[in-house]
Parts: C-alpha cells; sequence; structure tokens
C-alpha cells in the first residue's frame, strides 16, 4: 500500500469513477481537488456528494490548479489526446488511471477482464460464480462501483471481478492482476486510438503487462486479433473455444462444456446448464469456468452457479411480454459487433431500434443477419440518416425523433411472436447520459404500453 499522507491529487472527471476515487483519497489522508471540463447540470448529484465530502472541486473546464498537484488520477471519459493529460504529461505529472490508483490499496486479488464484447457478463457471472463456490468476491470497475469504491470492502484472501475498459488501462503503471482476461477484440472506439486497429490492440495487451509466473492470462483461443501470449512473463496461459479442443483451457464439444491442463480433459457441465442464450455466452461461460478451475473451485459448485445466473441488466435483458410481443433491452450493445451477438441470439422476426452517437460503424458486418432476421428497423439519434440509408435498400427503415416515437411503432407494427428488440450499435450520449439511462428509459416507455 503505498502512503498517499498530505499527497496532492487532482482528480479528472466528476463522474462514477472519479468521485470513488475522489473519496478514496480523502479517506487515505490526500488532499483531492476535482476538475471536470463538462456542464454541472450533467453530474449535480456528484457535486453535492463532494460538498458533503468537503472536497474542492471545479467544473466547466479545467485551470491551472490542476496541474498543482503530485499526480493525476483521470476518468475513463477524459481522452489520453485531450489538452489537460498532454500538458500534465509535457510537464513531467504522473498520470494514473483510476484502477491503477485504486490497485494500490486493494488487499485482495485482482481478476481483470477486458475485451471489445462481453466484459459485463463475464464480470457479473464470475462474480456470481466464486461466491457460489464460497470465494467472497465483489464486482465493479467500468461497471457498477468504482473499484476506488469497493477497496474498503475488499479482505485478503477475497477477489474483486474488475471490468477494465481499454481507456483505463491506458494510463497503469503497476496494475497487476492475478488473472487476466481478453475476451475477444474487434474494431471499436478507434477515434480514441487514431483509428488505428494495432493501438487499439495495443492498449488492451497492456491488461498482462506486469504478470509473471504467478498470475495467469485467458484468452479467446477462436479471436483472430486477440493475443494468445503473453510473450516471454512466464505467465500461465489458458484459452478458451467453440471450435476446438485445447490442450490448456476451456472449450465446447458435442454439447458440453470441458476444461483441460496439460492435456488431461475434464468433463464440467452440459451446455444446457447455461441458462444464457446464444454462443457468445457460452465463450463467456468458458472464460469464467477458467478462472473457477484456476481458484480450485468444485465443478458442482460452478453448475449450481451457471444454472442461477439470469444475466445482467442492459444485456438481451428481458423486460416484458405483451400480446405475445417480447421487448428486449440491448442498450449496452454500443458497437456493431454487439449487435451481431444479439441477432444470432434470437430465431423469431426482429423488429430493431439502431442508432445513437455513431463511432465510425461499418453495418457491412450485419448486413446479412438483418437481411435475413430483422423486418424492420427504427432509426434513432444522431445516426439516423445514416442507419437509414445503409440499411433502407435491406429491409424497411424508419427514422424517429424519440425513444418513446420507437417502442409505441414497434408494439404497433409487431405481431404476436416477434421481438422488439433495443440495440442501438452506438453510444448514448446524443440523447441519454450513459447507455444505462437508455435502457431504463427503453423499460419504462415498456412498462407504460
Amino acid at each position: 500500500m503505498k502512503n498517499i499522507v498530505n499527497k496532492k491529487i487532482s482528480i479528472l472527471g466528476a463522474e462514477k469513477s472519479g468521485i470513488a476515487a475522489a473519496k478514496l483519497a480523502k479517506s487515505l489522508g490526500a488532499l483531492p481537488f476535482v476538475s471536470d471540463f463538462g456542464n454541472p447540470e450533467k453530474f449535480r448529484e456528484n457535486i453535492e456528494i463532494l460538498k458533503i465530502e468537503g472536497i474542492p472541486f471545479e467544473t466547466g473546464g479545467h485551470s491551472q490548479e490542476v496541474f498543482n498537484c503530485d499526480f493525476i488520477v483521470t476518468s475513463p471519459g477524459v481522452p489520453s489526446s485531450a489538452p489537460v493529460i498532454k500538458n500534465a504529461i509535457e510537464t513531467g505529472i504522473k498520470v494514473f488511471s483510476e484502477p491503477e490508483f485504486a490497485s494500490w490499496f486493494c488487499k485482495g486479488e485482482i481478476i481483470s477482464i477486458s475485451g471489445t464484447n462481453g466484459k459485463s457478463t463475464v464480470t457479473m457471472l464470475l462474480e456470481h460464480t466464486l461466491n457460489q463456490c464460497g470465494k467472497r468476491t465483489y464486482a465493479g470497475g467500468n461497471i457498477g462501483i468504482a473499484f476506488s469504491g469497493l477497496i474498503e470492502s475488499i479482505r485478503e484472501g477475497e477477489f474483486v471481478s474488475l471490468e477494465t475498459s481499454s481507456f483505463q488501462l491506458d494510463h497503469i503503471d503497476s496494475f497487476k492482476p492475478r488473472i487476466s482476461m481478453i475476451l475477444n477484440i474487434t474494431p471499436d472506439h478507434l477515434d480514441r486510438y487514431d483509428n488505428r486497429i494495432e493501438n487499439y490492440i495495443a492498449s488492451k495487451s497492456r491488461i498482462f503487462e506486469n504478470q509473471d509466473g504467478n498470475d495467469y492470462y485467458i484468452f479467446n483461443a477462436d479471436d483472430e486479433l486477440t493475443p494468445k501470449t503473453t510473450g516471454d512473463r512466464g505467465t500461465n496461459e489458458f484459452g478458451f473455444s467453440l471450435k476446438q479442443p485445447l490442450k490448456n483451457g476451456a472449450y465446447y464439444q458435442d454439447g458440453a462444456f470441458y476444461f483441460s491442463k496439460a492435456g488431461t480433459k475434464e468433463f464440467i457441465c452440459r451446455r444446457s446448464d447455461l441458462r444464457l442464450p446464444g454462443d457468445h455466452n457460452a465463450a463467456n461461460a468458458l472464460a469464467v469456468m477458467i478462472a473457477a478451475k484456476i481458484l480450485q473451485c468444485d465443478n458442482k459448485d460452478i453448475v449450481k452457479a451457471f444454472l442461477s445466473f439470469n444475466g445482467v441488466e442492459h444485456r438481451l435483458e428481458p423486460v416484458r411480454e405483451i400480446k405475445g410481443i417480447r421487448f428486449v433491452n440491448d442498450s449496452k450493445a454500443t458497437n456493431v459487433d454487439s449487435v451481431w451477438y444479439a441477432l444470432n441470439s434470437f430465431n423469431e422476426p426482429i423488429l430493431l431500434i439502431l442508432g445513437g452517437k455513431d463511432k465510425g460503424n461499418d453495418y457491412s458486418r450485419i448486413a446479412g443477419l438483418v437481411k435475413d432476421r430483422v423486418r424492420k428497423i427504427y432509426a434513432i439519434g444522431s445516426s439516423a440518416e445514416k442507419v437509414y440509408g445503409f440499411f433502407k435498400e435491406i429491409v424497411p427503415v424508419e427514422k424517429v425523433s424519440s425513444m418513446e416515437e420507437a417502442v409505441k411503432k414497434g408494439f404497433t407494427d409487431a405481431n404476436s411472436g416477434e421481438i422488439v428488440l433495443l440495440s442501438p450499435a452506438c453510444a448514448s450520449f446524443d440523447m441519454f447520459s450513459n447507455f444505462e439511462h437508455r435502457g431504463l428509459v427503453f423499460k419504462y416507455i415498456v412498462g407504460t404500453l
């Protein structure tokens, strides 16, 4: 544990990770200062927290006060290209991500989960599984409670299942998980990485940068872009696959999940023991299974966990069925690949709500699936024109002005046995504060039908 008593710490961002880092810093005797470039109306409740805690802050820009510090802790929403970050680095001020900062004070073991898709599901399923196996585990990070907000709860011998984004890995230094995972890599957030996929891969790969022979790396053996090795670090490596048996790892074969170590094969459970739909969730379960086996969990407890896990809010979340029409909330689908997984998870005809703040989406990846499985698209948000232009020759597309209009038109147009699916492929910031807000609005509107 580092001593930060009386250290001046500037914290960039007044969202959940910034607030959690500020409160942790203060509790450990440091002198935090929170600075956010945004409008204070956006995070009024968080400002009240800072006032109650007696933590100084500023909003609407970053003043010179930011640089009057020993180091900076940055939130994932602040790009590395932001002038405040560049200026700090140029003047020799260290910049750390919030998970890096929190890791200095974590008494338990860190299991860090990254990847373009599936992070939230794996983070929550792993927490559920390890707790079912009698290993006290907390979930957080880029989902739920920020890592800094968990520190006071985690004791020695306990675990944290930590969703870790590439943005959070960009500013690590000594961050060292006991187990790290990269679930998959597909083009996403490339606007933050000079539109170069290799930069994005390098960022993800930092997850195992500090690991050694006492640690473990879990990777997707089926994914072309996911690194298959940590190099010469001596880290223990386990793959997972839906397509092939593996000497070290977990795989699917003939309706069952198997775990293998040094070529010794062990049956774990049937695929049907996992309640989550879709091949992507089968892959997610294999990754969780490896971590559970590394930590010496009993197979019967793993099966109990799989049978009792119902999924993650805003990720293919069943909301309601009315007159045989099912409404599904997949608001966390903020990229095209997430929509690909969603469309592959259902056999029924789909009425799809698509659009939001576009991140350079290439919709050609899902064009065939949309033609086969989607009966109509409701184009929403600032990318509505782009969605309309791409899909209008493939399926009927209607541009709508609000989530309420999209849901109500979907309800009117759908037949019994069909699905109205919110799976936007875009960020939410054009109309909502985040994907959770978007999903909650969708569920509220469905609830009023």
